[in-house]
């Protein structure tokens, strides 16, 4: 007996969806051409010669054998640039730790619905996030804790933040109770339920939470500014800030500090040198950061 051959339906695609999809990779397009232009504008003023004569738009399209990487050289040959590019990972790196190291266990301890008291917890951590103290009482309260000129006074005050604590929080809330009970059933304390079996499984929002701080620490100037008083002490937010300053007012150091490389291309490849470890941290952490907040905010 023959077999008969079913050929599935195809299904077409209305104009409708085709006029979606035509808008929809418009936008795209437009998006990309808005961001692509500015990027490669940069590349190529952080790479053109001192030597050059000519408008912005005449060296975007300069050829890359007649770039020069002597604002390059000179950024990495200077070492107050150094200092401060190994200050802004330090505090990247401390702060990030120290702020794992006190989200984890607050969003973990918030999670635990039958926590006495949570909902008190819950405001007392709600109430600063919506109401701001104000710059002098947080001045007043680093310098009573004696972290003036200290690397600490950058990272330890924003240590905690509300929002990324919400979030692991409703992470945590997803995790099945089953697996938590089971486990308390075993004998399992709640520091070993939470080191062996809620962080294994909770990667992809520690990863997420983790870059969330590891941006704000990087690109943060307005805590340094106003708790650094040592120039050694000096991260690259700051120093960049002052190279931006710098390309106007002769008086500023900066300007005659990076040899005879112009200052437009010094003030891009800055730019770039300063985007790097993000750059290089954000593939790897790409594949948790989607599921990590998609997961986290699912709860609250």
């Amino acid at each position: 007996m023959a077999k008969s051959h079913m050929k599935s339906p195809v299904v077409g695609i209305s104009a409708t969806d085709k006029v979606f999809y035509l808008l929809v990779n418009t936008v795209l397009v437009f998006l990309f051409i808005v961001i692509a232009i500015p990027l490669w504008s940069t590349i190529t003023l952080s790479f053109r010669p001192n030597h050059f004569i000519g408008t912005n738009f005449e060296g975007m399209f300069l050829a890359p054998w007649n770039w020069s990487g002597a604002a390059y050289k000179a950024l990495l040959g200077n070492n107050g640039f150094i200092m401060a590019f190994f200050n802004s990972i330090k505090i990247m790196v401390y702060g990030v730790a120290s702020a794992l190291f006190l989200t984890v266990p607050l969003a973990y301890a918030l999670s635990i619905r039958t926590l006495p008291g949570r909902v008190f917890f819950i405001v007392i951590i709600l109430i600063p996030h919506m109401f701001d103290v104000g710059m002098i009482p947080s001045f007043l309260m680093v310098k009573d804790l004696g972290l003036i000129d200290k690397l600490a006074a950058v990272y330890l005050p924003t240590a905690v933040s509300t929002y990324n604590c919400l979030i692991m929080k409703g992470f945590f809330e997803g995790i099945p109770d089953e697996l938590k009970e089971s486990a308390r059933i075993d004998g399992a304390s709640e520091f070993t339920l939470l080191l062996r079996i809620i962080l294994p499984l909770s990667k992809p929002i520690v990863m997420s939470v983790g870059l969330f701080y590891a941006v704000s620490f990087w690109n943060d100037f307005f805590h340094p500014m106003l708790y650094l008083n040592s120039n050694n002490l000096m991260p690259l937010p700051i120093l960049l800030r002052n190279i931006l300053m710098a390309s106007g007012m002769n008086e500023f150091v900066e300007v005659s500090a990076f040899g005879e490389a112009p200052i437009q291309a010094i003030k891009a490849a800055s730019v770039f040198l300063a985007a790097i470890p993000m750059v290089i941290a954000y593939p790897f952490i790409q594949r948790y950061f989607a599921k990590g907040t998609l997961l986290g905010s699912v709860k609250g």
